[in-house]
């Protein structure tokens, strides 16, 4: 299973976007969020599509090696596609089947919103790929920086979202390793009546939220006896470095948005 996360996994490398200032990264990502929803037809799904692979390609991170992590959520486009299919019912009528009514709208929608998702997990599991938890943690805590003023803890909620994206592939395996213990006992999840595979799952969530616990109390702990108190009076070893690529990198947001703003209906 860990072979195939992606979600709060590093890959070391010395790509171009390896190379980018986390802050450049961060900034990117989200202001990637907000343009994909500026597409509204085929033509600028298909600039969105063709961005998200050079940005792949950019990161000589393998293309298979990314959609083989998207196998976990796979269920969740294909029931969001399902939902956009069965219950939209706008534009001409291309199918009908007894009660199955699919329209040219439905089927559209589905394909796009579909899309949108893709590119989003792609574009921000390229983050995680590309950057160490600490530099997230460092990236985060400088662009939250201003939020000081008003007594927020930035540097504790920086270092909080680092751990969480970091103990996602940790859980993963700990649940693979619980569900293949329990299945050497006897126990499937797999098959069966909806019924006995709910019951199933409480063996399995127990030991897995135990073990969560332990590894919380162990951080906690470690923490604890290496002193630290929190982001007041601490230093960085590392020293962020804003360089020409991080604006060549910011410089190619604001041009997809203008070819979307402009592809646009």
């Amino acid at each position: 299973m860990m072979d195939k996360m992606i979600f709060g996994r590093f890959i070391p490398g010395d790509s171009f976007v390896h190379r980018l200032d986390p802050r450049s990264k961060l900034i990117f990502v989200f202001a990637f969020i907000i343009v994909v929803f500026l597409a509204n037809n085929t033509p600028t799904y298909i600039m969105l599509l063709a961005f998200t692979l050079l940005v792949i390609l950019m990161s000589r991170i393998k293309l298979y090696f990314l959609i083989n992590g998207l196998k976990p959520i796979i269920i969740l486009m294909v029931f969001t596609f399902l939902l956009h299919i069965f219950f939209t019912k706008e534009g001409p009528l291309i199918f009908e089947w007894k009660f199955i009514h699919i329209y040219e709208q439905g089927l559209r929608q589905g394909i796009y919103i579909s899309i949108r998702f893709l590119v989003l997990v792609f574009v921000t599991s390229i983050l995680t790929l590309t950057t160490s938890p600490i530099s997230i943690t460092d990236g985060m805590e400088v662009l939250l920086g201003p939020l000081k003023k008003f007594k927020l803890p930035v540097h504790e909620l920086a270092l909080m979202m680092s751990i969480s994206l970091r103990f996602i592939p940790t859980l993963m395996d700990e649940t693979d390793k619980i569900m293949k213990a329990q299945m050497a006992r006897g126990s499937d999840i797999t098959t069966g009546p909806i019924k006995d595979r709910i019951k199933a799952v409480v063996p399995l969530l127990v030991p897995l939220f135990v073990s969560a616990f332990k590894r919380a109390e162990d951080l906690a702990t470690a923490m604890e006896v290496r002193g630290y108190r929190g982001g007041e009076g601490r230093t960085r070893y590392r020293q962020l470095k804003w360089s020409i690529e991080d604006t060549v990198a910011l410089l190619s947001i604001v041009v997809i948005t203008a070819i979307l703003v402009y592809l646009r209906s």
